[in-house]
């Protein structure tokens, strides 16, 4: 029998699961905290023996720095990328049958958790494509000086068309929710296009602790190393559709799926394109898989009739 550490959310649960339409949602980098994963190790066999795998899959041990290291070194992106994908498939795996999508989606790297969680990938190759990708993003970072920033209070069609027109590379990155955007690109046009969206209104257009321009151009060579790694991976038909960051529409097609992850490095994560999408064709009910509330927060805001809920409290 499925055990968590709340009774009431698991009845919760199984009542959503019988009357809704389910969409899982998995989180991407940011959501890591110290201590992620301890506690679920501690208490359900299923996420220890899990966390195990993981270490031999990578060769050291992610567990260590995940249950007790620094916050510093949780945010080295080899570090955070692997831990955040081994969590919410922890999450999944603790869940059992309660695992019940129609269909799911996940913000930047959460698409790679979304798709081993509803059998696309092996959790050994999920885990594999994650490591690679967090290199190659992290090479790419060193090839050029790029950054981010969150505009609030704009809408998209202002921001794009400002950035269009900035001197140098600066685009649309993240479209996480109504009224807030994130840009990437070169720093010198993050940099003037954070000032002339002060000036159109915006009300704060602010750079963000990264270590590089993620979702944009500046991320080619990236692209490029994991285009060749997730071309050599097996993939198998999902259990149900997942709804891409590239397009915000579902797809069940492998070969689909293996493009639109490889664009995702590129191309945007259009997060309330696909939450708007999903209800569209149904969903009632959004289960955040994995750490933190990042995504319960977002999805509220995009849309505020529906149920939001963390797959375990």
């Amino acid at each position: 029998m499925l055990q968590t550490k709340n009774t009431h959310t698991l009845l919760l649960f199984y009542g959503i699961k019988k009357n809704n339409m389910n969409a899982f949602v998995f989180p991407g980098q940011g959501s890591q905290f110290q201590g992620m994963g301890k506690d679920l190790a501690d208490q359900h066999h299923q996420a220890a023996d899990l966390f195990a795998q993981a270490n031999d899959i990578l060769g050291f041990s992610l567990t260590d720095i995940m249950f007790s290291g620094s916050a510093e070194n949780l945010r080295q992106t080899r570090v955070t990328q692997p831990a955040i994908f081994v969590h919410s498939l922890a999450v999944r795996t603790v869940l059992g049958d309660g695992f019940s999508p129609q269909m799911v989606a996940g913000h930047s790297l959460g698409e790679f958790s979304a798709l081993t969680a509803i059998g696309a990938l092996s959790f050994a190759d999920g885990l594999r494509l994650v490591l690679q990708r967090a290199q190659a993003m992290q090479d790419a970072c060193n090839q050029s000086q790029g950054t981010m920033a969150a505009v609030l209070a704009l809408a998209d069609e202002i921001v794009e068309d400002l950035c269009a027109n900035i001197e140098g590379i600066v685009v649309a990155a993240n479209y996480n929710c109504p009224g807030q955007l994130v840009i990437s690109g070169e720093v010198p046009a993050v940099e003037a296009a954070c000032e002339q969206l002060k000036e159109k209104g915006a009300k704060r257009a602010l750079l963000l602790p990264v270590g590089g321009a993620f979702h944009s151009p500046l991320m080619e060579p990236a692209r490029e190393q994991l285009a060749n790694a997730i071309r050599q991976t097996s993939f198998a038909k999902p259990s149900c559709p997942i709804y891409q960051n590239v397009t915000a529409q579902p797809t069940q097609d492998t070969e689909v799926i293996k493009k639109n992850l490889i664009a995702q490095l590129t191309g945007p994560v259009k997060w309330t394109q696909t939450i708007q999408a999903m209800r569209d064709e149904g969903a009632t009910h959004f289960v955040e898989c994995g750490p933190g509330k990042v995504l319960q927060g977002l999805v509220r805001k995009i849309d505020s009739d529906a149920q939001v809920q963390a797959a375990l409290d």
